[in-house]
């Protein structure tokens, strides 16, 4: 059976202001006493060694955990383009450089397309919840579409401007927070995690 959340403090091991908003919003309904960022306590970045996303989230969520005495949720995702055989990957975040600038990350995927006239794409998003023993519980989701250009939108973060998800005819940058929320990988990933260690299904 996976363990029940009863603890009244969560930390977020992000130090992505977008990641962390998108997080603490689905986190939201919960009504939990305190919602903390790994990078509001001062927490340092792990490195990420993982070769899967659910690797990364697992030592993420493990060292917020282990350094602040409290339940930490970690959540490690990035794009995978069918043509680029799943690049970027576990390495979306790096695309963007040192200074996480995602309009040359965005670039990077169009010049690697070229001509490709495959654009399809998924978004994936595993989610780890620590707790200071050492047990962990883990979930994965994600959402299919494809990439358009030029990049369209200015509500979302990181690739979001360039993907569409099925079925839409807009990118997730130009979606309502809110109607993002009800289908991205994040969600379907949350949906899980909620239904198992908060005991509401969504």
């Amino acid at each position: 059976m996976p363990r029940r959340f009863t603890e009244d403090t969560l930390v977020v091991a992000s130090h992505n202001p977008g990641k962390v908003r998108e997080i603490a919003a689905l986190l939201a309904p919960f009504g939990l006493a305190r919602v903390v960022a790994a990078g509001d306590l001062g927490l340092p970045e792990p490195e990420e060694t993982g070769s899967t996303f659910v690797a990364n989230a697992d030592l993420k969520a493990r060292a917020a955990a282990t350094a602040s005495g409290h339940p930490a949720l970690a959540d490690d995702s990035g794009l995978e383009v069918a043509a680029l055989d799943g690049a970027p990957g576990i390495y979306s975040a790096r695309w963007a450089g040192p200074g996480k600038d995602f309009a040359v990350a965005m670039e990077r995927v169009r010049t690697a397309l070229g001509d490709a006239p495959d654009r399809a794409a998924n978004f994936i998003c595993a989610l780890c919840l620590a707790w200071p023993d050492g047990h962990t519980e883990t979930f994965e989701g994600t959402v299919f579409g494809d990439l358009v250009w030029p990049p369209r939108g200015d509500k979302g973060f990181g690739y979001d401007p360039i993907f569409r998800p099925t079925g839409h005819a807009i990118t997730f940058a130009e979606m309502d927070p809110a109607a993002k929320h009800a289908m991205s990988h994040r969600a379907a990933a949350f949906n899980q995690l909620v239904a198992a260690c908060f005991g509401v299904s969504r």
